[in-house]
């Protein structure tokens, strides 16, 4: 089906790809439009498309061969889309599918969180973490997380049951007993992240390293997952050591659990949170501030 592209958000995935950072993951071929999240109308559909009509205001996050959203138009499968949620804009519609997407299938998928639990979330007034905070206080999860002095009335706001600024106090010190931690953060975040855990607790990290069950997931050859392995054997030891498991977790396309979301907005269990718009034409500046590493939410791009 054909998207007409109203607005689109702006990831550090992008400028990942771009820098070629993730090319063992994403091993793209440059020029290339980037791009990884929208929201639009629906101008065009195949004839094995069911779900779906013209005029349909719909959001996505396209599989990641199908990439490119910083456009006026983009194909995209039916199974990466969802009904846009009814009580947002365009432009907040389009702060949302990476990163809630990629909280839903960290702490629903992945660590199976449960009503009671304990979890930490690293970096929580970024776009992962505003959104993974606020699906974990839907779940009846205990939340803490770490923020700069700046952001600690956002994210208690977004329900942010305990609040480390990292300028003044070590997380490692502060927390101990957590059931599952999700990481978006450095090397020595990861390692340090062991010691919050309870045993039989789960570490999944966002930023990597890949290990050799994504590997194996990703279609990645038997060299591919050797390098994945040893790119991920220290905190793998060092987890076992501890009675905890290890996962790194690149988000994937997926309309249904959208739509999950699509009822977690309208219900107002989940809200977007925004940074800033930029104008279509200021894409590059609106990179370079991602890339600064201080957004506040998300950063949209408004298309139409």
């Amino acid at each position: 089906m054909m998207v007409e592209v109203y607005a689109a958000s702006v990831n550090p995935l992008d400028a990942k790809i771009r820098s070629g950072e993730f090319k063992l993951i994403l091993p793209y071929s440059l020029p290339l439009i980037l791009g990884n999240d929208l929201a639009g109308v629906v101008v065009q559909v195949g004839s094995k498309v069911r779900r779906f009509k013209l005029g349909d205001e719909v959001y996505a996050r396209p599989a990641q061969d199908r990439i490119g959203t910083f456009a006026e138009f983009i194909a995209i499968n039916e199974a990466d889309v969802a009904m846009k949620p009814q009580n947002v804009t365009m432009e907040e519609a389009a702060s949302l599918p990476l990163v809630a997407l990629t909280a839903w299938q960290g702490l629903v998928e992945r660590a199976g969180l449960k009503k009671g639990q304990k979890v930490l979330i690293h970096a929580g007034s970024g776009g992962v973490g505003t959104m993974a905070i606020q699906l974990a206080k839907h779940i009846g999860a205990h939340v803490a997380t770490t923020t700069s002095t700046a952001n600690v009335d956002l994210v208690k706001k977004l329900g942010a049951d305990v609040v480390v600024d990292y300028k003044k106090d070590d997380f490692d010190k502060v927390l101990q007993g957590y059931d599952v931690v999700l990481n978006s953060l450095g090397k020595d975040t990861l390692e340090k992240s062991l010691r919050v855990l309870k045993p039989g607790g789960k570490l999944i990290s966002i930023s990597g390293p890949p290990d050799p069950t994504f590997a194996r997931e990703n279609g990645s050859g038997w060299l591919l997952q050797q390098v994945m392995g040893l790119l991920s054997y220290g905190i793998r030891r060092k987890s076992r050591r501890r009675g905890v498991s290890y996962s790194f977790l690149f988000m994937k396309a997926n309309g249904e659990q959208l739509g999950q979301i699509t009822s977690l907005v309208e219900t107002g269990a989940v809200r977007p949170v925004m940074d800033k718009v930029f104008p279509f034409e200021n894409i590059n500046e609106a990179l370079a501030y991602v890339e600064a590493g201080r957004v506040k939410g998300k950063v949209v791009i408004s298309v139409k």
